[in-house]
């Protein structure tokens, strides 16, 4: 039984040493991630980009749905949207089913700056997928793709119901 033990401890050793040298390459990736935002006209903070990602992803999506997707607290995700809109990036409209909920919408404004933010990425990221054999592009396309899936599955929201 020891064997078996130990080997546990070195397949998660392993498993360790490999989740660092990810980390490695995923720092450079964030880097070059923030830096084009930084390249963006306005200039916009990382939570500010999500928040705009989040509510062009998700038709018909209300303040506190935002607040816990970006996990931050009602007031936050408030304050948040007071930026965005008196930047001109977002707007919020009281739904008409419901007066008493607020939904928030992208401005073509808004529309137009997510699409220089994500056009500057993929420009940055191509020029280094350049660099790369075919082999490691696709096999980093599956890693990453197999990376999203077991991420999105673990973090699946719950209901209350369940």
């Amino acid at each position: 039984m020891e064997c078996a033990e130990g080997s546990d401890d070195g397949r998660r050793d392993s498993r360790v040493a490999q989740a660092r040298r990810v980390v490695d390459a995923v720092e450079s990736l964030v880097a070059d991630w923030l830096a084009t935002a930084e390249e963006a006209t306005p200039r916009l903070p990382a939570r500010q980009l999500l928040a705009l990602r989040t509510v062009r992803h998700t038709p018909e999506l209300n303040l506190t749905a935002l607040a816990d997707r970006l996990g931050v607290g009602l007031p936050t995700a408030s304050r948040l949207c007071d930026r965005l809109e008196a930047a001109g990036l977002l707007e919020r409209s009281v739904q008409p089913h419901n007066r008493r909920e607020v939904r928030l919408v992208l401005t073509s404004y808004g529309q137009r700056v997510l699409t220089d933010v994500t056009e500057r990425r993929v420009h940055r990221l191509a020029t280094v997928l350049e660099a790369m054999t075919p082999a490691r592009r696709t096999a980093l396309e599956q890693g990453l793709s197999g990376f999203q899936q077991a991420h999105t599955a673990h973090h699946r929201p719950t209901s209350p119901d369940d």
